[in-house]
């Protein structure tokens, strides 16, 4: 019975990883210039709306039956964790051009596992998106994010995650850029959007600059979240890991240590 829920939470990943990625392209492909000052305002916040909700949806029903119910009770912590930090540094103009708002995406991942990353992450830019509706077409890549973030090795090689911290910053670069030039045209008040302006007054293109900004930014500010959620992975027992682990990996466990018998 194990097996076949394990097997209908992956099917059901994969579904919610392909609406993320056709919501993502689709506003991609479309490039819509909505007023983005509440939800459902124009084509594309309609489409950013219901395909990630649809797609976070979907991730929530695959991971909740495999989760233990303390890492259930993780995610809202790791949403507001995410929310807290995301409005404070994206919406004062700091003269950082970092986002810290995927600590707690990460932190979930790192214990729980990459599809409960997955889920948090998605989750997270709906519930921000409330009150900072900008922040939805984002989803896919706050998603990717957990994704990726579950697959780095904790446990076993440490020293290598900030490293892959720096790879899943490339990678949401990549994602996230043709997103903030597209339909934002960039940033602006932020210290993301000081160093966009940066790059255009060097002669860059306004989405080459978008490029650049995140190419700057992104793997510098994933590497701080990952090294910041190591240390608090490293400050955990053994025994609270294990705990937080999805179900399906407990039976593996078990059978590794009767196998000597």
């Amino acid at each position: 019975m194990s097996e076949i829920s394990n097997r209908r939470s992956y099917i059901l990943t994969g579904v919610a990883l392909a609406i993320m990625a056709l919501t993502w392209l689709i506003l991609v492909l479309m490039h819509p210039e909505d007023q983005w000052d509440s939800l459902a305002q124009g084509p594309g916040a309609v489409v950013a709306l219901l395909g990630f909700s649809l797609g976070a949806i979907v991730a929530l029903v695959a991971v909740i039956p495999v989760l233990h119910p303390r890492a259930l009770a993780l995610i809202p912590v790791a949403l507001v964790l995410n929310i807290v930090l995301g409005q404070i540094v994206g919406t004062n103009p700091l003269p950082i051009p970092l986002y810290l708002d995927s600590i707690g995406t990460v932190l979930v991942a790192a214990l729980c596992g990459p599809r409960a990353g997955m889920a948090t992450g998605a989750l997270s830019a709906l519930v921000w998106g409330t009150f900072n509706p900008t922040v939805v077409p984002f989803a896919a890549d706050y998603a990717m994010i957990g994704l990726l973030a579950g697959l780095a090795p904790w446990v076993t090689r440490r020293w290598l995650v900030p490293i892959w911290g720096a790879f899943v910053g490339l990678l949401s670069a990549l994602m996230a850029a043709p997103i903030a030039s597209f339909i934002f045209g960039g940033t602006a008040g932020t210290g993301t959007g000081l160093l966009v302006s940066f790059y255009r007054q060097l002669g860059l293109s306004p989405m080459s600059a978008v490029y650049a900004q995140s190419l700057s930014s992104d793997p510098i500010d994933k590497v701080i979240v990952f090294s910041l959620v190591l240390l608090i992975v490293a400050a955990l027992p053994k025994r609270t890991m294990r705990e937080f682990r999805p179900k399906d990996a407990a039976p593996k466990a078990v059978a590794t240590n009767t196998n000597p018998a």
